[in-house]
């Protein structure tokens, strides 16, 4: 199912794609696609794509640990819309992730990595969209994601994912963020 969902959105958004990437380009220096390295499932990294939403004089740190003013103007709303996930879909060809899932974490998270651990978590393949993602949870609180990450574990099923991939479309949840209330 996701590599014909992700090879569906490709061909449905390819344009969308390039004119966001373009749009970023215009508007600061720096790569269209921001590469990060994550954890997937069994705890092995990859490369995760996103549009990129921040300056490239951004920290490499959480995006709940990202200061405001490091978001480029398009970036906010690429976040709010969830269009920055879109690339993702060639971490789904590529059989990295999956469209519903736990939100890859950075290896630098280790707490969070020793919770999903304790969990079975990581057993699965990360998400564009989640359970915790549609629920406002974020990756600021370890345990409680991964108690969020562990539920998703016990009732994935096609008609959960549907049910979690519509609501992520109808904008539900805030998923990653970086705290745009700060401002």
């Amino acid at each position: 199912m996701d590599f014909v969902s992700a090879l569906a959105i490709l061909l449905l958004l390819w344009w969308l794609m390039i004119a966001v990437w373009v749009v970023i380009k215009a508007q600061s220096p720096g790569p269209g696609i921001f590469c990060q390295t994550r954890i997937g499932r069994h705890g092995k990294p990859f490369t995760c794509y996103k549009f990129r939403t921040m300056y490239t004089s951004a920290p490499n740190v959480a995006t709940h640990q990202v200061p405001i003013s490091a978001v480029t103007p398009l970036g906010g709303f690429l976040r709010k819309s969830k269009i920055d996930e879109l690339p993702q879909v060639f971490n789904i060809l590529a059989n990295q992730m999956s469209l519903v899932g736990p939100r890859p974490c950075l290896p630098s998270q280790t707490e969070l990595i020793a919770e999903r651990q304790a969990r079975n978590v990581l057993s699965i393949k990360p998400g564009i969209t989640g359970l915790a993602q549609v629920n406002d949870i974020d990756m600021s609180d370890p345990v409680r994601l991964a108690n969020w990450d562990e539920r998703y574990l016990k009732l994935r099923s096609l008609l959960f994912d549907i049910k979690l991939i519509i609501q992520t479309g109808l904008g539900r949840g805030r998923g990653d963020k970086v705290r745009l209330d700060q401002a």
